[in-house]
């Protein structure tokens, strides 16, 4: 997984108006290149690295260090491609707060549109928002969730949570790939500067606990809450959870349900109704305690300004080279679209010519 370290301070207000309407222009016209000469997967990529994501926040105006950064961009692109036709091949659902919990709707209605069946990527957004909030038990709540599906069935998601103590917040990002298991190392980055001791169930050094607490939901409901209270009256002094963070008589219910799903792998746990950030604690801590399956506490958290930021620093935004850029790329795809592709080669060897001379 890649690592990626940068402050995400929380900032109150929003973006200007002006700032924002020409974020959604630049940014639109930006994703709309790649999808020209890369396509839709290309795009997908992109957004989902913590670095590009980053810097491409900063081309379009916002502060490289703020937490806005995240829920303003994905703001500004889902605006910006809402007026295009229906033949746009991206899906960008969700958003902050209120807004993230229209997803599923958004989907099924882009599924509706593309005829195709959009509830595993109902089932997804959902399995990976509480991945977030319950595997990673970092003090980060969940508040933004942008899932972007494509025609052909690729995905990434970017999620923010914040943490009301430190002030800060943290970025998870997500990409389909071959081969993903969405319970070991799934994320293409966790961003955040302020680390701690975590519980990460998605570390693959947790991945003897996901195997001990599947084992322990076979086992009879009654002798599952009897070793729970066995635990919880003798705790050692290092532990991540304590009695009194647990209701014990719905912690009971949810082992009863738990056995009589009889989930096989420890994805289907996740999934069954009724088990959150508590339950997934307590279970972990059985694993250490009975199956001596410790989880793993590493946290998995570990840019370039070019129109300026959008409060003054390192400077004010650069209102007429900011119109220049949207306009050049505007050209580039009007030409581009009558095969007039001059203009994106000679964009191409720029480019080239910078890398070579290390501006």
């Amino acid at each position: 997984m890649k690592r990626a370290v940068t402050t995400l301070p929380l900032h109150y207000g929003k973006a200007p108006r002006w700032l924002f309407d020409k974020m959604k222009r630049l940014s639109a016209a930006v994703v709309s290149m790649i999808l020209l000469e890369f396509g839709a997967r290309e795009v997908l990529r992109r957004l989902s690295d913590p670095v590009w994501f980053q810097a491409f926040g900063c081309v379009v105006g916002f502060d490289w260090h703020s937490s806005g950064l995240t829920t303003t961009l994905c703001g500004a692109l889902k605006e910006g491609f809402a007026s295009t036709t229906s033949d746009f091949p991206l899906a960008i659902c969700g958003g902050k707060a209120a807004t993230s919990r229209r997803t599923p709707q958004e989907l099924t209605d882009y599924g509706n549109m593309w005829e195709i069946d959009a509830s595993p990527f109902v089932a997804l957004s959902r399995l990976c928002a509480k991945i977030d909030n319950s595997l990673i038990q970092d003090g980060y709540n969940i508040y933004h969730h942008t899932f972007i599906l494509s025609k052909d069935g690729d995905w990434a998601i970017i999620q923010q949570g914040m943490s009301e103590e430190t002030r800060t917040a943290r970025r998870y990002q997500w990409f389909s790939r071959e081969n993903l298991d969405l319970t070991c190392e799934p994320h293409t980055g966790v961003t955040c500067d302020q680390q701690k001791e975590t519980l990460n169930l998605v570390a693959k050094e947790s991945a003897p606990v996901h195997a001990a607490t599947v084992d322990f939901t076979r086992q009879d409901p009654d002798w599952m809450s009897k070793t729970w209270k066995e635990i919880a009256l003798a705790m050692p002094e290092r532990h991540y959870i304590i009695a009194q963070d647990v209701d014990a008589n719905r912690l009971g219910r949810v082992f009863k349900t738990l056995h009589e799903s009889q989930p096989e792998t420890f994805k289907d746990l996740v999934q069954v109704h009724g088990v959150g950030a508590r339950t997934i604690a307590a279970l972990s801590l059985v694993s250490e305690l009975v199956y001596n399956a410790p989880p793993s506490f590493k946290d998995p958290a570990r840019f370039s300004f070019a129109h300026g930021g959008k409060d003054g620093h390192p400077f004010p935004v650069q209102r007429k080279t900011y119109e220049e850029s949207i306009a050049f790329l505007q050209t580039c795809l009007d030409r581009a679209r009558i095969n007039d592709r001059d203009k994106i080669e000679a964009f191409k060897r720029l480019n080239r010519y910078a890398s070579n001379s290390n501006i």
